[in-house]
């Protein structure tokens, strides 16, 4: 099993998780108690494309032996929870997330050089839109 370079990995892992936890701050003061609920907002597109990354993440790390247990899941659990807690737009993040899950389920059965180049873009495009809804969208 190829292990993925932990010196890009963690750093990119730790910059991505510091930004959701800014995106999920930002939307717990800007809507709190959920008020999104089922509705659509601004960014929802660039949430769904999060989620379907995180997808990715959850099952790329593990399988390229990052051990980070249910990390993934646990991050886009916390945006969710955060932004959409019923509804519609609660459906439309699990499904993005299931979605990449499954899309490289289906492709990489092993850690492959390939599977640690889409980690890497991963990471960084995650990194991109958590830093894009927070500079837009957060008060």
């Amino acid at each position: 099993r190829a292990k993925f370079p932990p010196r890009h990995g963690r750093t990119r892992r730790t910059m991505l998780k510091r930004c959701l936890a800014a995106v999920v701050l930002s939307f717990t003061l800007a809507h709190p108690a959920g008020a999104q609920g089922g509705g659509v907002a601004p960014y929802d597109r660039e949430l769904l494309r999060l989620s379907e990354i995180l997808g990715a993440l959850h099952h790329l790390r593990d399988l390229c032996g990052a051990k980070e247990g249910q990390l993934w899941r646990q991050e886009v659990q916390k945006l969710i929870d955060a932004e959409a807690p019923s509804g519609d737009r609660h459906d439309r993040l699990v499904a993005s997330f299931n979605r990449g899950y499954r899309g490289f389920a289906q492709t990489y059965r092993t850690c492959t050089p390939a599977a640690n180049v889409a980690i890497r873009r991963y990471l960084d495009e995650g990194l991109k839109i958590t830093r894009n809804i927070t500079a837009r969208y957060a008060n």
